[in-house]
């Protein structure tokens, strides 16, 4: 997991006078690296908002942000993926990592994302994806359906949760279908890299 978001942070790349916008990004994993990317090449970096519609979720970014000593660099904001709050053309970078599949209306969060960009903003989507290779597609899928819930079932005492996960992440579009709901949203210049075998993807697009 830490090496897809670095990967994200990798395509990303943001400069210390971006404005970030992390999306469904409660616990901070992704947005801590952007600021980390951003120290390197300046301490006086901006502000990042990271966005989620989980209070629980921010609160642990937040706790855990505060024990590193950066919440400072943070603006933490309960808000739906689908309906953002922020005005138009606001943020250079907007990111979301394992949590467009979540959102009722895929199509609605990629038009608030592509809203909120600055013209020249990127977008950038971590998320789970397809196995286009039919054998190892297999294994991924018994392994999937028969263990993970098991595992839930057995760690957390949470079969069905980890069932729709599972399911959730077979429902999602496969990665060309995918991008061509981030074109059709208005973005260009649109790519992906599958990353272990197309298990997870990452998505890429521009407001030009």
């Amino acid at each position: 997991k830490q090496w897809y978001q670095r990967r994200v942070r990798g395509h990303v790349a943001p400069q210390p006078t971006y404005k970030c916008l992390d999306v469904a990004g409660g616990t901070g994993d992704i947005a801590f690296r952007l600021l980390s990317h951003m120290q390197n090449i300046n301490t006086d970096s901006e502000e990042i908002v990271i966005c989620d519609i989980n209070t629980e979720m921010l609160k642990v970014g937040q706790q855990r942000a505060e024990k590193l000593g950066i919440n400072s660099h943070f603006s933490w904001v309960e808000g739906n993926a689908e309906k953002l709050q922020f005005p138009d053309n606001s943020f250079d970078i907007y990111t979301i990592a394992y949590g467009i599949r979540n959102v009722t209306h895929i199509d609605r969060a990629l038009a608030e994302a592509y809203r909120v960009l600055k013209p020249g903003g990127k977008f950038a989507c971590l998320e789970f994806s397809d196995v286009p290779n039919p054998v190892i597609s297999q294994i991924y899928d018994r392994y999937s359906f028969d263990v993970i819930p098991v595992l839930g079932q057995l760690i957390a005492e949470d079969f069905e949760s980890y069932k729709y996960l599972v399911e959730s992440i077979r429902k999602f579009p496969a990665q060309r279908q995918f991008a061509d709901m981030i074109a059709e949203a208005g973005f260009s210049v649109v790519n992906y890299e599958n990353l272990t075998f197309g298990v997870t993807a990452i998505h890429t697009g521009y407001k030009l």
